[in-house]
């Protein structure tokens, strides 16, 4: 039987169908190259096709650069296009073939089609060839006096290109000049907007460099150039206006009737369709009339229809945009707004990004007259299906609750959230409600009586069960069963993970002791000692010091750990005034959609402290080989980038260890806790500021810690480092990689130590002298990194070391890799032995 035919397949024109289809296309250009017969001009166009599609996959073509510049010879426009797309490609890299196409993109230049005219002069001046500038000039000259808009248009922007390439042959051929000249005299609107932007560009540029650069930025900014602009604005397109409605915020009219000139020629652009132009406009009022009160105000309530308007029509992406402006508006004067309440209810088809901005505004605008409509619109939002926004709706009503003056209702509808049943709701509820007791004390009694039903073992969330924690401490002694609560969540200490509710449970014991002391004894004692022999160091800080407190005076704790409390009147704002008048002042930019000034997102210093993408060139990589220590190798410049990168992805949970020995309890999970049986009253505890062993007992017997006074030193790690040992950073980066994290420490750096820093490289030699090598250091002032690595004597396990050392706040971070993982706590304790001592030789 003859085997099936199989089906013929035309190749992909993106892929080469063998090694030798470059070089066929490369004798089918030549052939074609000269050919004048009927219907070349197709074959070439499917060739330049298969060129280009190569091209863009990232197949090296440019062994046809001299057949594809000989079939540029004609009079096909779409040939043209691919041929000028080719030669921009391949021009940069190849700076001798770009030479080849000076003659025709010249001849190209002086074409009677004024497309190809545009075309050719804008592929001349994107070849960005150093070596070519002098070929740029005199094209770009004949450009700027063509007869045709669209020539003009390109050969201004080619100026700009020019002035990046060599910016002394740009000046000095006069350019800006001629741009000047086109500027106020051209009658294409287009070619107009191009010369203000390459001028504005170039004279910004300029201006550090001489004082006549400095005069021509501030004559565009002239009373007769901004007005020549503002009356031909509706001849601009949508981009041109917003670009000459920044130049114009710049402005600085000289009085108020100039002002209203400007507002009455700008009215119209509020009713602008496109948001942009809109937004530009609305930045112009606002500044505009800035030290004007009145008038300020009333250009909130002209702008709101338009930005209503806005907000209503077009994508959620605009409407974010849009409501993003809106609410810093909101912000700056929630009375103008507060009628307009139901424009900010969300719809069920809207993205989460904009519902959450919109609740924000309702939080904002609720006052007397609205606050009912608002919060029984919001309660609804708290039963959605989409429990993010059910979240965000209870956070809503309770920021209400804490800005309103009668909250009675407001209160009622919140204890009633504690109703639902739904962990989530129940959630955000308790966080709002112990917010709510610290400013109204008074409703303690009514919300008690509902949380003292919720049980601790159905509140999972941290935040959650941090907020019922302090209320059971707060008000102990009018919840029956808070010792009995807290005992129980202490028992359970070692299953939460949570450090901030180990935090609060410390502290609400405390509490808790001081009001009801016979039943809350156990309990307190057990707290302290697991606290104590926590591996979390404010936890363990904690501990220490509530149990060294209670040693000192038992009376004198209390009025520390338990004073008497004034209700909180105000609740700290997140943004400072200063940060929210710098984003009015960038309004219709990114920093209102970010909410932070452009600084926090664009400066280097506060993007993070190590954003190294553009800085790899200044890290020094090991030590210098001049200061006699082992020069570390070479590293690529992807390796340090691994090397040098602050987050990274890695599921396991760090060990952070104290790392001192103090003279505290010890704490064994498994062994029972046996509390004195005596109920002593507190008052019979208060000891003199001079304790002796004897008063320190009596605390350790009754809180049944069974504890002596003294302990003996922690020994020394017995951990011993290979003084000779070398890992070069290939074998470091891979090890990197693969090993997960066997603990996360920070603690504090002398003074000394901080002061040696200035030279970073002192470190490194410090370190070397304690068998610690440095494999990497970088970063800049308060933020210093480096990373280490260390052999274990006798053994082919390597410690890799991240150390991030801030010197403004004289800590050190670090993060322990480890071959040996049972050695890594020794070995942190030597490291920061090492690290203590730098400095203070």
């Amino acid at each position: 039987m003859a085997p099936p035919a199989t089906a013929q397949r035309n190749p992909s024109p993106s892929q080469p169908s063998g090694k030798g289809e470059v070089s066929d296309l490369k004798l089918q250009l030549r052939q074609l190259a000269g050919s004048r017969a009927p219907g070349v001009d197709d074959s070439k166009r499917d060739l330049y096709k298969k060129v280009i599609s190569y091209m863009t996959v990232g197949i090296d073509v440019s062994s046809v650069f001299g057949e594809m510049v000989m079939c540029s010879a004609t009079s096909d426009i779409v040939l043209k296009k691919m041929c000028y797309l080719y030669v921009g490609n391949y021009a940069k890299v190849n700076p001798d073939l770009a030479l080849l196409t000076i003659n025709f993109l010249q001849r190209d230049c002086k074409d009677e089609d004024p497309m190809i005219r545009g075309l050719a002069l804008r592929s001349l001046c994107s070849l960005r060839v150093p070596n070519l500038v002098e070929y740029l000039v005199g094209p770009l000259g004949t450009g700027l006096k063509d007869n045709n808009s669209y020539v003009r248009m390109v050969a201004v922007i080619g100026v700009l290109k020019l002035y990046h390439i060599s910016a002394p042959t740009c000046i000095d051929a006069d350019l800006p000049e001629r741009l000047k000249h086109l500027l106020l005299n051209d009658p294409d609107a287009q070619v107009v907007a191009n010369c203000l932007t390459t001028l504005q560009e170039i004279w910004a540029l300029e201006s550090g460099k001489s004082e006549e650069a400095s005069r021509e930025r501030e004559a565009l900014l002239s009373k007769p150039v901004i007005y020549y602009l503002l009356n031909r604005i509706k001849e601009f397109s949508e981009w041109a206006q917003c670009i000459v409605l920044e130049l114009v915020v710049k402005y600085i009219p000289t009085d108020t009737n100039e002002i209203f000139d400007i507002m009455n020629l700008l009215e119209d652009r509020l009713q602008h369709a496109n948001g942009a132009v809109v937004l530009a406009t609305i930045k112009v009022f606002l500044q505009l009339t800035l030290s004007m009160t009145d008038v300020h105000q009333q250009v909130y309530e002209r702008i709101k229809a338009p930005l209503l308007t806005l907000v209503s029509s077009g994508s959620p992406e605009q409407s974010y945009a849009v409501l993003g402006h809106l609410h810093l508006l909101v912000m700056r004067a929630p009375v103008l707004f507060s009628s307009d309440y139901k424009h900010f209810y969300c719809q069920y088809n809207e993205p989460f990004y904009v519902k959450k901005l919109k609740l924000e505004m309702l939080t904002a605008v609720a006052n007397e007259s609205n606050t009912y409509e608002i919060v029984t619109e919001l309660c609804e939002y708290a039963a959605n299906v989409d429990i993010p926004i059910a979240r965000e709706s209870i956070r809503a009503v309770g920021k209400i609750a804490l800005q309103q003056y009668d909250v009675n209702a407001i209160v009622d509808r919140l204890l009633q959230f504690l109703e639902m049943e739904k962990d989530y709701v129940t959630a955000e509820t308790l966080v709002l409600v112990k917010d709510l007791l610290r400013k109204y004390p008074q409703w303690s009694h009514d919300c008690i009586a509902v949380v003292g039903n919720i049980s601790s073992k159905n509140i999972q969330e941290p935040k959650a069960k941090a907020a019922l924690i302090w209320m059971l401490g707060e008000y102990s002694q009018d919840m029956d069963d808070a010792p009995y609560i807290l005992e129980s969540l202490i028992e359970s200490w070692e299953d939460e993970h949570s450090a901030e509710v180990r935090l609060h449970l410390l502290t609400a014991v405390m509490k808790c002791f001081f009001k009801r002391p016979p039943e809350t004894q156990k309990a307190l004692g057990a707290a302290l000692a697991a606290g104590v022999a926590d591996f979390h160091q404010d936890v363990h800080d904690r501990a220490l010091f509530y149990y060294r407190l209670l040693q000192y005076n038992v009376s004198v704790a209390e009025k520390v750990v338990n004073p008497p409390k004034q209700a909180v009147s105000v609740f700290a704002d997140t943004q400072s005034s200063e940060v929210k008048d710098r984003i009015f002042d960038e309004f219709n930019s990114l920093s209102v959609v970010y909410q932070k000034p452009s600084y926090m997102f664009t400066d280097k210093e506060h993007r993070g402290p190590f954003e190294y993408s553009d800085e790899v060139a200044g890290i020094s990589i090991g030590a210098d080989p001049a200061d006699n220590v082992v020069p570390a190798q070479h590293v690529e410049a992807n390796d340090k980038d691994l090397l040098l990168s602050t987050y990274e992805e890695e599921d396991t949970r760090s060990v952070i260890s104290n790392g001192s020995a103090y003279n505290a309890p010890l704490y064994d999970s498994s062994a029972p806790l046996v509390a004195s049986q005596t109920q002593t009253d507190i008052g019979s505890l208060d000891t003199s500021t001079s304790q002796t062993p004897s008063a320190s007992l009596a605390i350790d017997d009754l809180l049944g810690l069974g504890l002596s006074i003294t302990t003996a030193p922690v020994p020394p790690p017995a951990l011993t480092l290979n003084p000779k040992a070398v890992l070069d950073p290939g074998t470091f980066q891979q090890k990197w990689r693969q090993l997960p994290v066997s603990l996360s420490q920070e603690f504090p750096v002398s003074p000394q130590g901080v002061a040696g820093l200035t030279a970073p490289q002192a470190l490194v030699r410090h370190m070397q002298g304690h068998s610690i090598q440095c494999i990497a250091s970088g970063g800049q002032s308060p933020n210093l990194k480096f990373f280490f690595s260390a052999q274990k004597s006798g053994s082919s396990s390597y410690f890799l070391v991240e150390c991030i050392i801030n010197t403004s706040s004289a800590k050190a971070q670090i993060k322990v890799k480890a071959d040996d993982q049972g050695a890594t706590n020794d070995f942190a304790t030597l490291f920061q032995t090492a690290l203590s001592k730098f400095g203070t030789a």
